[in-house]
């Protein structure tokens, strides 16, 4: 885990409400429901639509999130879906806590 890029990624208020939405995906992309599924994530399209920024932004914020490791990604068809890596955010909270 390379937590500079990890903080990096999360000194924007943006990329940090992204990550807010994704932990309770249900609540907050309630047009995205198919049957309360969100077990492969929330599609660019929803987050890009709820945040009101450009898709090129949208996109730059997701990938810079998922290289970080706090975002997993899955392709379906021509869509892509992401939702939050748990176990990553998991690590950096332990880390907060045991190193900061």
């Amino acid at each position: 885990m390379d937590h500079l890029l990890i903080f990096k990624a999360l000194s924007n208020e943006k990329r940090q409400l992204i990550l807010q939405w994704l932990k309770n995906p249900e609540e907050n992309f309630i047009h995205q429901q198919h049957d309360g599924q969100f077990n492969d994530g929330v599609c660019v399209g929803s987050i890009q639509e709820k945040a009101g920024l450009a898709q090129s932004v949208i996109s730059s914020y997701l990938d810079m999130m998922q290289k970080a490791g706090l975002l997993e990604s899955k392709r379906i068809g021509k869509w892509t879906y992401y939702r939050r890596n748990e176990q990553v955010i998991q690590e950096l909270g332990e880390f907060i806590k045991k190193e900061l």
